[in-house]
């Protein structure tokens, strides 16, 4: 055994130890969740199942009256999607890359990580994918951009392509139809890479800005505030006037973004901060106000100050409490806005795609779950609509869950899953 598998042999064994007496018996979901006392680890919990992928006919597990296929295979790790008006689907194929290990710690996260096929080289392309015989499978496939550097948001607007890479979001000129973007891009804005490296996008209604999620470089900003400056935060671009700034700030990791029509509201799926414990502090879903705070490093859900960080009173008294609990360590990463009448048992809401956990005792996640709406908010528990991408012995994931987003046809759904290297179509059944 080398020293790197004798070192992750080492942690894991010890957060093994350490995690049995801190296991939540309930999940930390809902608008008023029951958030256990923070327990906070010398040594992180550290438990990933190995990537396995999907087999033969096996597929996920869809809620009764759905049916789920195919829609694109044999990807390279995709994470987020964007479909065009003419109804071709995007894909942006990226991988987080792994830095220079600055612990034991960091050395058995990365080991860990690869193992479920988090970490590695990244393509660093979006692939086209194209069904133009409308049989909800896609027959040819186009690199549409490549070179990029870990693309992850994109979004179309008059004539103009936007991609969100790590470092910044980077604009090329789009012919309707086309498989390919050609030409030089544009670097609009610059964000810091690293750390939390993905940077969703998402365009106002009007057209006339674009939203970007930044998350944090570190956990509970480990390594000063002064290298926190300009994340966990969603930044605007005014796109006439290319003027960008912070719209809201103080969320550690902000990934999917939405818009709720009948107010609308920005809302986003946020991932929290590690090592207090498995259900502390919950992930979660919350409406996003111009100028708002909501929390991180100082404080978590409702103004519950985490002590290992350095406070800020003013501070904590800003923080705004978050609108709806997902579970602790879920990875909420994909969201989008489900229309009433998409697909059947299924009103108005949420769907929010749950990569799973790295950092829990009993894993969580790994699934796609609907949150109803009704009057612009939550208005009830949190549903099922896809599972089984994870093994009952917790050993295994078939596959992960990231992106999601509806179909060209307005009656389905599709969902990114970067293990399996697949993109999900659910429809009804």
């Amino acid at each position: 055994m080398n020293m790197l598998a004798r070192a992750t042999a080492l942690v894991g064994g010890a957060m093994v130890l350490m995690r049995r007496p801190f296991a939540a018996r309930t999940p930390a979901i809902g608008g008023a969740p029951t958030i256990p006392e923070a327990k906070p680890q010398k040594i992180m919990t550290l438990k990933m199942p190995v990537a396995k992928g999907w087999q033969g006919d096996h597929v996920p597990t869809v809620a009764p009256g759905l049916r789920v296929n195919a829609f694109a295979r044999d990807l390279d790790h995709p994470r987020w999607i964007e479909v065009l008006p003419n109804g071709d689907v995007l894909v942006a194929e990226s991988k987080e890359q792994p830095g220079r290990p600055r612990s034991l710690m960091d050395h058995a996260a990365q080991a860990v990580m690869r193992r479920a096929k988090a970490i590695g080289d990244s393509a660093n392309r979006i692939t086209l994918w194209r069904d133009a015989d409308g049989d909800g499978v896609a027959e040819r496939r186009e690199v549409f951009a490549d070179n990029q550097n870990q693309p992850f948001g994109m979004a179309l607007v008059d004539g103009t392509f936007y991609i969100g890479n790590t470092d910044g979001i980077v604009a090329y000129d789009y012919q309707d139809g086309a498989t390919r973007l050609t030409g030089p891009g544009r670097k609009l804005v610059d964000f810091k890479p690293r750390g939390h490296w993905t940077r969703s996008l998402l365009v106002s209604p009007d057209g006339g800005r674009i939203y970007a999620g930044v998350g944090s470089l570190s956990n509970i900003g480990d390594f000063g505030m002064e290298t926190e400056e300009g994340r966990a935060a969603i930044w605007e671009l005014d796109l006439a006037s290319g003027q960008a700034r912070i719209f809201a700030s103080g969320l550690r990791n902000a990934v999917g973004m939405a818009w709720e029509p009948s107010t609308g509201v920005l809302w986003t799926v946020v991932n929290e901060r590690d090592g207090l414990g498995d259900e502390t502090p919950p992930d979660y879903l919350t409406s996003v106000r111009e100028g708002g705070f909501y929390g991180w490093p100082y404080c978590y859900w409702d103004r519950m100050v985490d002590d290992r960080v350095p406070q800020d009173p003013a501070m904590v008294a800003r923080a705004i409490t978050p609108d709806f609990a997902l579970g602790g360590h879920t990875a909420s990463l994909g969201l989008c806005w489900m229309p009433d009448g998409t697909l059947p048992g299924f009103g108005a809401g949420m769907v929010i795609g749950q990569h799973g956990s790295w950092n829990r005792s009993t894993l969580s996640g790994y699934r796609v779950i609907f949150v109803p709406f009704a009057d612009g908010k939550p208005s009830g528990p949190a549903r099922d609509l896809m599972w089984g991408f994870l093994s009952d012995d917790e050993k295994w994931a078939y596959g992960r869950p990231v992106g999601v987003t509806l179909g060209a046809d307005g009656r389905s759904l599709l969902v990114a899953d970067d293990v399996g290297d697949v993109i999900w179509r659910v429809t009804a059944g």
